[in-house]
């Protein structure tokens, strides 16, 4: 790329008359415009995600913290016990959402926008509560049953069960680990699982640390799979929304 966009010869070098240099400066301007093309500046796509990691892993080090898992487990078992045993998941979602709104009215976005999210190879749907560069808190789950990957993060992610059940599997496990409501599932940082939600189940997720950096497990089968580009604009707008909301009252 650099040879193909050196400089022209200098002036002074050419012979009266001489149009070469001309045609140089021609073929170079070509030149460049085909590398951009063919990919000669992608390394300008490369640089940008670890800019955002770096950028998340800052934030990461310098936070102000709204949540705590304790908090995040404690939402979750007051809504559980208010709703009893016997309620229906649509009871409970509305129940968990109701607490956070009453605990925390400046952090929690004030209305419901259901979305669907394909990370990891799995499906599920969720509702962003809130959304900063240092934490955020959804509720995230399915109607129907998924499976995948956790992904691995640079942030502390919290999965307290508010309905149905979730399985986990660790590496260097062979028994299945199982999570029902009440129960929170902590994904430490940097390690990883695979889980599965054999039916229904839903959750209250926290997260805590670099969140920047977690976003483009999020986003990618965006691109390689589901192709749903109107479901990825409506999460990257509603996230930044909350995110500038956040930053603007010093909370990032």
């Amino acid at each position: 790329f650099f040879r193909h966009c050196a400089s022209p010869v200098p002036s002074n070098r050419m012979s009266k008359g001489n149009t070469q240099p001309a045609k140089a400066d021609a073929s170079t301007s070509a030149a460049c415009g085909k590398c951009c093309k063919r990919g000669g500046c992608c390394w300008l796509w490369v640089l940008l995600p670890v800019l955002v990691v770096i950028a998340g892993v800052i934030v990461a080090h310098n936070p102000v913290h709204v949540f705590s898992p304790e908090s995040m487990h404690d939402v979750a078992r007051t809504a559980l016990a208010t709703v009893g045993p016997n309620a229906t998941a649509t009871q409970v979602v509305k129940a968990v959402t109701a607490v956070m709104r009453e605990r925390y009215p400046q952090h929690v976005m004030d209305h419901d926008e259901w979305l669907f999210n394909n990370a990891g190879g799995a499906m599920g749907s969720m509702i962003i509560l809130h959304a900063s560069f240092s934490e955020y808190v959804i509720i995230f789950g399915t109607a129907v049953g998924t499976e995948g990957h956790t992904g691995r993060f640079f942030a502390d992610d919290y999965f307290t069960i508010i309905y149905g059940e979730q399985w986990a599997h660790t590496l260097d496990h062979v028994e299945k680990e199982v999570y029902r409501p009440g129960d929170q599932h902590h994904l430490p940082w940097g390690s990883v699982k695979q889980y599965r939600m054999p039916d229904a189940c839903w959750a209250l997720e926290y997260a805590r640390g670099s969140i920047p950096s977690m976003l483009p497990f999020g986003f990618w089968d965006t691109f390689f799979s589901t192709l749903d580009f109107y479901t990825l604009y409506r999460t990257v707008v509603i996230s930044a929304r909350g995110m500038l909301t956040e930053a603007m009252k010093g909370k990032i």
